[in-house]
């Protein structure tokens, strides 16, 4: 297969829709709407995230909407559940989300197991996951970096399952590769790192895991300048995936001279 046709049907596929990018972006922590524009725009991704708990996308009227500088006809919006403790609050902000959206139905799950780790609680977000996934929602699940979970999660229909790499916001890069690696081997489902990257090439280790994409916010929004590394987050992402899909050699504990010596002529 040529290069090109092979990079045309490279496509992340989710809840039966392709998307050319597998980064994806939140629109949290931005100094303000214009540059969560750029940055994302810098980005090259086609999903976006949004904290229905902390961002006005129209159920606050009379103020300022990321629909304004995000058009939901430009990008996939992403509600996500990021502050909620409890399924209930969970599910409950998953139906405002469809409600504000038109009947929405992709969502992205996360319930919180306390303030300070921001760790998932796993049993609140199975029961939270089991609610939507009745009420016909297509669920992208976040949840720690436990195959046994990253499994259940998918059985139960779940669309993506998204492991953290470290805690959220820490920026520490993915601390468990060989946790990673193992629920990618097992996962009939997009995997996605969501959560611990801090930089360009934290997503590429991602990539050459073989995880299917990379969700993050704060190493982009945090960043001294978040376009400046949302475009290097694009390249990272890409670079990852290219390497990933190309094979990378075995590694040995000995040097293998890159130039034969079998039929030297002296």
């Amino acid at each position: 297969m040529k290069q090109d046709t092979a990079e045309a049907d490279d496509l992340l596929m989710i809840a039966g829709r392709a998307y050319r990018s597998r980064l994806l972006v939140g629109t949290g922590k931005y100094r303000d709407f214009e540059e969560t524009r750029q940055a994302i725009e810098a980005s090259g991704a086609e999903i976006v995230t949004v904290a229905i708990r902390r961002t006005n996308i129209g159920q606050n009227a009379g103020e300022p909407s990321l629909l304004d500088v995000l058009s939901p006809g430009k990008y996939t919006l992403l509600p996500n559940t990021a502050g909620c403790y409890t399924a209930e609050d969970a599910v409950r902000t998953c139906r405002l989300a469809r409600e504000l959206l038109d009947g929405h139905d992709l969502v992205k799950l996360e319930v919180l197991g306390d303030e300070k780790t921001l760790f998932p609680d796993l049993v609140q977000t199975y029961e939270a996951a089991e609610t939507l996934i009745r009420d016909g929602f297509k669920v992208m699940v976040y949840t720690n970096d436990d195959p046994i979970a990253a499994r259940r999660l998918e059985d139960m229909g779940c669309v993506a399952v998204m492991p953290l790499a470290a805690p959220i916001g820490s920026g520490l890069g993915i601390r468990n590769p060989y946790n990673i690696l193992t629920i990618v081997e097992n996962a009939k489902v997009p995997i996605l790192v969501d959560a611990g990257v801090g930089t360009a090439s934290d997503s590429a280790v991602a990539m050459e895991l073989g995880c299917d994409g990379v969700l993050m916010n704060t190493a982009i929004a945090g960043a001294r300048n978040p376009v400046l590394m949302a475009s290097a987050m694009k390249k990272a992402v890409e670079a990852g995936r290219e390497a990933w899909l190309a094979g990378r050699i075995p590694r040995k504990r000995f040097a293998s001279a890159s130039s034969p010596i079998d039929g030297t002529f002296f």
